[in-house]
């Protein structure tokens, strides 16, 4: 799904750490070794088609490497 953050992403949480991730191995294949974290929070999304939504936004994050594979888990509509 092709998305843009629009402000802050808060309510951020871990939801796990190093070996409890299931992609551990590929992460550190792919972007190189941390102590990596997958992530969740609540932001506010616009979609491709201009509908602006608040979502839960999945992600991995390492020290020194940033926050890769950013997903959207869930959607609400803004009322």
């Amino acid at each position: 799904m092709t998305f843009e953050i629009i402000g802050d992403i808060y309510d951020i949480e871990a939801i796990a750490i190093n070996q409890s991730i299931h992609e551990l191995k590929r992460l550190q294949r792919v972007y190189g070794p941390g102590r990596w974290r997958k992530m969740k929070g609540i932001a506010t999304i616009a979609l491709k088609n201009g509908r602006i939504r608040i979502a839960e936004l999945h992600w991995y994050e390492a020290s020194g490497i940033g926050k890769k594979r950013l997903n959207v888990k869930d959607i609400w509509i803004n009322r």
